[in-house]
């Protein structure tokens, strides 16, 4: 797995923390960043599949055998029960009406579930999307790059940022005579801003589906391997700090 680490340092000196309380004697407020860079691994891709019969118990049917040909590839691309998430059914009646005739020639039924398939292996995303389009499973909603070690991530870009936070703290009080003292008060927070959430609290990235509509007009493939496997994952950490100062 490729990471790539960069350290964004604050160049503002003091920082003056709102809602925190500092000490009385002499000290310094310093906040450390860090920000860790992933390539994602796996894939979250997300179906909106839709049948449309002359009843609902057909559509309904057509719809269900549909995705359970999709899921019984399981093995194949390497999921399991815990990885798909199938939503509860909509379903909508239209009336037919000719367009020359102008008559009513009955209604149909619309029966749609949207399927979440999470990937533990981002390489064969492009080879399920083919598989599901041969299902006429082809209305690809988002495809969203995960990746298995955002925890390892987030304690990494922790630790970066305490870093951060100590050697511009250190920097700073030798800068005017004095060195760090005892530590006051410690305020951290971890995250991203390139992460969604979706309601299982799983964190990912929203990738290269926004393409489709562009290459729709010419013909192209719209979910080619190299939109999403050239994405990466930000974990981003800070960390607020009030540090002591004594003189030298």
């Amino acid at each position: 797995m490729k990471l790539i680490i960069a350290i964004f340092i604050t160049l503002f000196p003091l920082i003056t923390f709102a809602h925190s309380s500092v000490p009385a004697n002499r000290h310094i407020a310093v906040q450390g960043s860090a920000e860790v860079f992933v390539e994602p691994d796996m894939a979250q891709i997300i179906f909106e599949v839709k049948s449309t019969e002359a009843t609902f118990l057909e559509a309904k049917r057509e719809l269900d055998d549909r995705i359970s040909l999709l899921l019984e590839q399981s093995d194949k691309y390497g999921f399991d029960q815990n990885d798909v998430y199938i939503s509860g059914l909509k379903s909508k009646v239209y009336t037919m009406i000719g367009t020359e005739s102008g008559t009513v020639s009955g209604d149909k039924y619309l029966a749609l579930k949207t399927v979440k398939v999470t990937l533990k292996d981002i390489k064969k995303v492009d080879e399920f999307i083919n598989f599901a389009q041969s299902l006429k499973i082809d209305n690809i909603e988002k495809i969203n790059g995960l990746s298995s070690k955002v925890n390892q991530l987030e304690v990494e870009a922790t630790q970066l940022a305490i870093d951060n936070a100590k050697a511009k703290g250190n920097k700073l009080a030798q800068a005017f005579g004095a060195e760090l003292g005892n530590v006051y008060s410690i305020s951290a927070n971890s995250g991203s801003s390139d992460y969604d959430y979706d309601a299982g609290g799983v964190k990912h990235i929203i990738l290269s589906s926004d393409r489709n509509s562009v290459v729709a007009s010419n013909n192209e493939n719209p979910f080619m391997q190299q939109q999403y496997l050239g994405a990466t994952i930000s974990v981003k950490a800070s960390i607020k700090v009030v540090f002591d100062l004594k003189l030298k």
